[in-house]
């Protein structure tokens, strides 16, 4: 059966058997709802932003962020305790998308250069970062490329029976 959570604007449709004990205490209680409700920032619009955009909305997200703490420790409506989660989350998208410009900027600066900053350099595991390159394995020493140029492999014929 249906429930119907009425919280200032929104109207949050809930069918979860604990939503009667204990409402907004798991998702399908209508913590999607809320979560849905609120502004959510998308990271594709985040993306087209820059540097001092960037850091201007997480400056207002932590802002924002702050409030509702203090909402919560007084006893904010239910709504905004809710929003908590959507704004960490919001934070975290700025952040995301702030260090991928930063690391495709440095990556940019760094193309066609001769050495790389450890950060920029794949990870691999550390058998393969200390492996022989292809070009590596490949030389040979004085020595061997004469004992191979002097005593070139034999070839044999082999008779069918």
């Amino acid at each position: 059966r249906e429930l119907i959570l009425q919280l200032g604007e929104e109207a949050i449709v809930a069918s979860c058997p604990c939503f009667r004990s204990a409402p907004l205490s798991c998702a399908a209680a209508g913590r999607e709802g809320i979560r849905d409700a609120a502004m959510k920032i998308k990271a594709h619009e985040l993306r087209t932003k820059n540097k001092s955009e960037l850091l201007k909305t997480l400056e207002e997200l932590k802002n924002e962020l702050a409030q509702l703490r203090v909402a919560k420790v007084t006893g904010g409506a239910a709504s905004k305790l809710a929003k908590i989660g959507v704004v960490r989350k919001s934070i975290a998208r700025v952040l995301t998308v702030y260090n991928q410009t930063q690391k495709a900027k440095l990556r940019e600066a760094y193309a066609g250069k001769k050495f790389l900053p450890k950060d920029l350099r794949p990870k691999q595991t550390r058998a393969l970062r200390r492996a022989l390159t292809p070009a590596e394995r490949g030389r040979k020493t004085l020595k061997q490329r004469k004992r191979e140029q002097n005593f070139p492999q034999r070839k044999y014929a082999v008779l069918a029976a």
